[in-house]
């Protein structure tokens, strides 16, 4: 999660909301992250042996999806699932809430480290630090509605054509990562 980061980007995916309808993107996008890794977090080794995967297969599927929404802020006239996604006020479940937010290295990272805490206080100490990430995550979508009123439309275009090579370099770098430990251990799926 990252909270600068993910301002530009949220400010791309929610240019067709008006002032309120961001705020409410930001909070239910906040929630939904929150709800996904908090499950993942407290079960989500159990879920992926429940259904049959991997870490890498989760990190796979995440990475194909950054692909496909950096392909999509970097060509936003095209008609596409994101657009449409963004006009109808959706946005804030998918793409924003899961993968950005709540994407393959979140999940991933707080897995482990609910994995690694020896007791309760140390379980608790994780659960908190997930809180103060996601409160500032919300904060900095929460007040993206000021940056969007300082740059102009061309401006906000432009950035989220640039975030929309950045995202999709993050999806091959998580296809990449999850690719090695699979021909490191000899691995696929």
């Amino acid at each position: 999660m990252d909270p600068i980061g993910n301002v530009p980007i949220f400010l791309a995916l929610t240019r067709f909301q008006d002032d309120r309808s961001r705020r409410r993107s930001a909070r239910l996008a906040t929630v939904v992250a929150g709800v996904v890794i908090f499950l993942f977090a407290l079960g989500g080794q159990q879920i992926l042996n429940l259904v049959g995967i991997s870490l890498e297969s989760l990190q796979v599927a995440g990475g194909l999806l950054l692909l496909l929404i950096g392909y999509e802020l970097l060509n936003p006239t095209g008609s596409s699932s994101l657009t449409t996604a963004t006009e109808a006020g959706n946005v804030a479940l998918v793409p924003l809430g899961t993968p950005l937010l709540a994407g393959p290295g979140a999940i991933a990272a707080t897995m482990l480290a609910i994995a690694d805490a020896d007791d309760v206080g140390a379980t608790l100490s994780v659960l908190g630090a997930l809180v103060v990430a996601l409160a500032v995550v919300y904060l900095g979508m929460r007040f993206a509605t000021v940056v969007s009123h300082l740059l102009r439309p061309s401006a906000i275009d432009l950035v989220s054509r640039v975030l929309g090579l950045l995202v999709a370099a993050i999806g091959v770098q998580l296809l990449a990562e999850a690719i090695e430990i699979w021909v490191r251990d000899g691995v696929a799926g």
